[in-house]
């Protein structure tokens, strides 16, 4: 009988070792220390991760997006080049909820001018594809002339944000809407051209913006109606250099990809109505330039662009090849 009684409590104590493994999720928490992204002159800009810890980055480069399966430390290219038109890959954001991957696309607003006669660019747009299979979903032109599609969130209901970049704005693609309108900025409240509006997260009722240029963040309530209101600069307790890719993590905090200063991660604790922040240092150190940040299990993985290519002089030597890579960064539980 005690022998029978002991085996029954090892049981159970397996049977509650296994729940609470559940409990915390796949396994993924630690994840691989790097996920490369195999290829030449990718110029990488943004990556998202879905629910299962996949990581999907997409490419200026060579117009694709690339997918690393939950573990996997390679990518493997998931979304070929001009998909559906879809050409330089800038913003991308994993939805689970409408099994939907979004991309920014369009040509860079910045680098050496296209050569004589090239033909215009086509507009940039929003465009979506089915989150497992790749295929297209839509496509959907900013609304503003001369925009530039750079980043996107999603609120809960469902609502598609994406940053303007050139117009420093916020376009909006509600459920079964035909077309994206403006939805914040119009007025300039982001800051006059060429601020760089750049990174955009949701965190509840809220859309937080950042300004690569200007080094701010922006906060915007999302009104009951669905419109924005009042845009806010949100006050931090030390600066921020050179903000790019941003993410929600948790309920009240942010994880942003800073550019400036030889490149790092940081956290920032935002207050209950999301208008001020602690801004925390998480890592520095990313000399081949922080561009986005994504999180897996209890990492953030931050994506270094090399971006510097395009930017060179024309007849500039090529830069030295190095691996593409985001690098996993301990973040714990938000």
């Amino acid at each position: 009988m005690q022998t029978a009684a002991k085996h029954l409590g090892l049981v159970a104590l397996g049977l509650a070792a296994a729940a609470a493994a559940a409990a915390v999720g796949p396994a993924y928490a630690a994840g691989p220390a790097e996920i490369v992204i195999p290829g030449e002159r990718l110029a990488t800009e943004s990556l998202t991760s879905s629910r299962d810890g996949s990581v999907y980055v997409g490419s200026i480069g060579t117009g694709q997006i690339f997918r690393a399966r939950p573990n996997a430390a390679t990518a493997e290219p998931f979304i070929a080049p001009k998909t559906n038109g879809i050409g330089s890959v800038f913003g991308v954001f994993a939805d689970d909820k409408s099994n939907t991957l979004y991309a920014c696309s369009g040509s860079p607003a910045f680098g050496p001018p296209p050569p004589a006669g090239t033909p215009p660019p086509p507009p940039s747009a929003l465009y979506a594809f089915d989150l497992k299979s790749g295929a297209p979903k839509g496509k959907w032109n900013l609304p503003t002339a001369g925009a530039f599609c750079n980043d996107i969130a999603v609120g809960s209901d469902g609502t598609a944000y994406a940053s303007d970049t050139q117009n420093m704005q916020v376009a909006r693609l509600k459920p079964g809407a035909q077309s994206l309108e403006v939805w914040a900025g119009a007025d300039g409240a982001f800051g006059p051209t060429g601020g760089v509006v750049d990174g955009i997260a949701v965190l509840g009722d809220t859309v937080l913006v950042n300004a690569l240029r200007t080094n701010k963040i922006f906060s915007v309530p999302i009104e009951k109606d669905g419109k924005a209101g009042k845009v806010t600069e949100v006050k931090l307790d030390s600066p921020i250099a050179g903000p790019d890719g941003m993410r929600s993590f948790g309920a009240n905090a942010l994880l942003v990809a800073e550019g400036g200063e030889g490149g790092k991660v940081s956290k920032i604790v935002l207050n209950a109505a999301k208008t001020e922040g602690k801004h925390t240092v998480l890592k520095a150190g990313f000399p081949d330039g922080p561009v986005a940040v994504t999180v897996v299990g209890e990492n953030v993985y931050v994506l270094e662009g090399q971006l510097s290519s395009l930017f060179a002089p024309p007849g500039s030597p090529p830069p030295p090849v190095k691996p593409y890579k985001a690098t996993a960064v301990p973040v714990g539980k938000p």
